[in-house]
């Protein structure tokens, strides 16, 4: 369970409050398990309808404990197991509604040893369909081919995306209302995939490897290099702009 900060500035406040939280407190009470969340990450998720924070009467978001907690449900599906928002809502809303449910299975996680005990496995995850990625961006069809067009975002070989994907064109979708147009965004995808074939390079000897375990570990390895490249990755862009980001 996630825990909320017990100190600083924050906790004055949601005292004052009844408890209820700033939408930069709950970002810090994220933070240490969830380091590439962001306040719009979450304004996302809101807008998506996996939390619902109260307001005030001026307008600003109050988050009470469960939806921290949530919130931190959401994130650690999404990060995990790859599911997509639609899934991760229903799944949230019938165990709120007390049934017992088992968590969708996606191809991506652990593969199993032959000889070893399998887990009850639970429905398989559908990919994510176009109507659903635009549906979460809130995009057209023809910006959806233009991001195509660019190489942001690419369908697999059965026509549907990644899971994801989402998250992708949602940033995409968010970064346009800057001005940043999608022609722009080809440098960070090729340095994206440059960085992604530096851990590839490093995975590969475990990914063939006829043992199960192994390939299993590399499974673990890549996820763990990922998450350091895109870490070290964001402290560059923070350390070349000379900002400071919460």
């Amino acid at each position: 369970m996630l825990q909320t900060p017990s100190g600083g500035a924050g906790s004055g406040t949601a005292a004052r409050d009844g408890g209820l939280m700033s939408i930069g407190t709950v970002l810090n009470a994220l933070r240490d398990e969830f380091p590439e969340v962001t306040i719009s990450k979450i304004r996302f998720l809101e807008a998506e309808g996996l939390i619902e924070p109260q307001r005030t009467p001026s307008g600003y978001r109050k988050f009470s404990a469960g939806d921290v907690e949530r919130l931190g449900h959401v994130l650690r599906m999404q990060r995990d197991h790859y599911l997509p928002l639609k899934v991760i809502r229903e799944h949230l809303d019938a165990m709120e509604r007390g049934e017992a449910v088992q968590l969708p299975v996606v191809g991506r996680q652990r593969t199993w040893e032959d000889d070893a005990p399998r887990p009850a496995e639970g429905p398989t995850v559908a990919r994510v369909g176009r109507a659903e990625l635009m549906a979460a961006a809130d995009i057209g069809e023809g910006e959806l081919k233009e991001w195509e067009s660019y190489g942001i975002i690419a369908p697999l070989e059965d026509g549907a995306y990644d899971a994801e994907a989402v998250t992708v064109a949602a940033l995409v979708a968010e970064l346009g209302r800057f001005g940043i147009e999608p022609r722009h965004l080809r440098v960070m995808k090729a340095a994206a995939d440059r960085e992604a074939g530096l851990v590839d390079q490093v995975v590969a000897p475990l990914k063939r490897h006829r043992n199960p375990q192994t390939r299993a570990h590399a499974e673990a390895r890549t996820k763990e290099l990922a998450q350091l490249t895109v870490r070290l990755h964001a402290a560059m862009v923070k350390t070349a702009l000379g900002v400071r980001l919460p």
